[in-house]
């Protein structure tokens, strides 16, 4: 059975003016998450500012993300790192909070061969039950899980079970199922080709624009999976100018800016991000007003 299946919001890690993580705003964007559809909370990754978290902030935003969601929705934490040693205590940890799934990003900056992601995910997966989402997003690592070692991986370990697929290219994510016989949970984490991935047999998403838009993520997804691929399509199209503006600047720099726009108060961003750029940011007010959520 999958962790999930439709809308897994990427949710931010809201911050206060200090720059300490604001847990309170932490508990009211998942519950407005889960209010609004959201199949699952997917804590630490990439939006949520992982790479400027300490160990010890990145550990209790887990569990605090656990202890809010309350076994409403799955939790999947991110528990990935440049460095094995790193991703195998993240996610003991991880799994000892009760979360039920681990969402691991490629190696980046020191990167990997084949052979190397071979044993970086095996080792992981040999050192904890919990299920794996392997996160493939080379855009950011310089890192491409390519799709024979995809399947080596499934094939192989139990508990590797599922595939964040970011890399954009669709002719890589049918050539991932191909190999999988199909037996692999595929998520979108490109927002703009959601529906297109699940015509290949995905069945959901990893979402940024959901932080903003739970609701119609979340109907799109369903639409899908109930035969409406038309009502998909037409709420993946109508999204597309609103998705292009949230990532017009390096993720997480614009959905923030967007939930704080909301009223949502996600607060500012860690070093080396910075705020938005007004031009931008101009363009993305008005793209928010004509998709109805500002």
């Amino acid at each position: 059975m999958a962790i999930f299946k439709g809308a897994g919001v990427a949710i931010v890690t809201p911050m206060k003016d200090n720059l300490e993580v604001n847990y309170e705003k932490l508990e009211e964007l998942i519950d407005f998450q889960i209010k609004n559809g959201t199949d699952c909370i997917v804590i630490a990754g990439t939006t949520g500012e992982s790479s400027t978290l300490t160990m010890e902030e990145h550990a209790k935003v887990i569990k605090e993300a656990i202890r809010f969601t309350a076994h409403r929705v799955p939790v999947v934490a991110g528990t990935g790192s440049n460095c094995t040693a790193t991703a195998i205590q993240l996610s003991k940890e991880a799994e000892e909070y009760g979360a039920d799934g681990l969402l691991i990003v490629t190696p980046y900056y020191n990167k990997a061969t084949q052979a190397g992601l071979v044993k970086h995910y095996g080792m992981i997966a040999d050192e904890v039950k919990t299920p794996i989402i392997m996160y493939n997003v080379p855009s950011r690592t310089g890192c491409n899980l390519m799709p024979e070692t995809v399947a080596e991986l499934v094939k192989t370990k139990s508990n590797i079970v599922g595939l964040k697929e970011a890399t954009g290219n669709v002719a890589q994510a049918a050539k991932t199922m191909y190999l999988t016989d199909g037996k692999i949970d595929m998520y979108s984490g490109e927002d703009g080709i959601v529906t297109p991935l699940m015509a290949l047999g995905a069945i959901g998403v990893i979402s940024v624009w959901s932080n903003v838009a739970p609701r119609q993520v979340h109907e799109m997804c369903m639409k899908f999976f109930e035969g409406d691929v038309a009502g998909a399509a037409e709420i993946q199209l109508k999204a597309q100018p609103l998705i292009q503006a949230l990532f017009s600047e390096v993720n997480p720099i614009p959905v923030k800016e967007a939930l704080n726009l909301m009223g949502m108060e996600a607060g500012p961003l860690r070093a080396p991000l910075c705020e938005m750029g007004e031009e931008n940011k101009a363009k993305m007010v008005q793209i928010m007003k004509e998709y109805g959520i500002l």
